[in-house]
């Protein structure tokens, strides 16, 4: 099986890797890829456009809150698909939109600061704890792929470790959100990345629980951090 999903899209830990074009056959291939190969359901959101020397969002709003990367219709969750015959379709039909996963089915995202992320990360990975794919979004943010339910989990958890929910910058994606998969440009900014791209080895993900005490530690202390700051 062919698991080499999104490698120019990969960035490293202590490195940035250089971000390619979202040029439409890219995000054809991958969204085919990740129907076929991941078992991911995807749907095509809007895309970029050039306008007046600088590039706004398809959906025509020049104060889009999330240019090139949001759903095109309210019913995207009926038009998300996990069929690598119909991703093909879909996005023959417009090449140049972003590749949209909804959270809730095959995964949901725990959402952090970038820096709270790498932190994480780096501890995740010293221990040798169990991770899925990981993404790095153009505003600094990093999504880390768990099994669903997660959503409904995390605050207890959170609560469980002495924060609360509230004072700490980690949100679980799951039913009825999404989350913009690579090779997606967002707001001209640049594109989302693989920090761990979907391997062999990590298609069985990880659950929330097994994630959640260094990513709640890495967002309390960016938190406190930032408390301090303000003092």
């Amino acid at each position: 099986m062919n698991e080499t999903i999104g490698v120019e899209e990969t960035v490293g830990v202590t490195e940035t890797a250089h971000i390619p074009q979202q040029r439409g056959e890219l995000l054809l291939d991958n969204a085919v890829r990740y129907a076929e190969e991941r078992h991911w359901d995807v749907f095509p959101g809007t895309w970029l456009e050039a306008a007046d020397s600088r590039e706004r969002c398809s959906c025509g709003n020049a104060d889009c809150a999330s240019p090139g990367a949001h759903p095109t219709r309210p019913d995207w969750a009926n038009q998300a698909t996990g069929s690598g015959a119909a991703a093909h379709r879909l996005w023959s039909q417009q090449p140049k939109a972003s590749i949209l996963l909804p959270t809730g089915r095959t995964f949901d995202a725990l959402d952090v600061p970038e820096s709270a992320g790498f932190l994480a990360l780096a501890r995740l990975e010293r221990l040798d704890l169990p991770l899925g794919p990981v993404t790095c979004t153009p505003d600094r943010r990093m999504l880390f792929f768990v099994l669903p339910g997660a959503a409904v989990k995390v605050p207890d958890l959170i609560r469980t470790m002495g924060w609360t929910p509230s004072s700490i910058d980690l949100v679980a994606r799951g039913e009825g959100h999404y989350v913009a998969a690579p090779p997606t440009r967002i707001g001209g900014h640049g594109a989302v990345q693989w920090v761990r791209r979907p391997t062999h080895a990590n298609r069985w993900l990880p659950d929330a629980d097994e994630l959640i005490s260094p990513l709640a530690y890495a967002c309390g202390r960016e938190a406190a951090a930032e408390r301090a700051r303000r003092a």
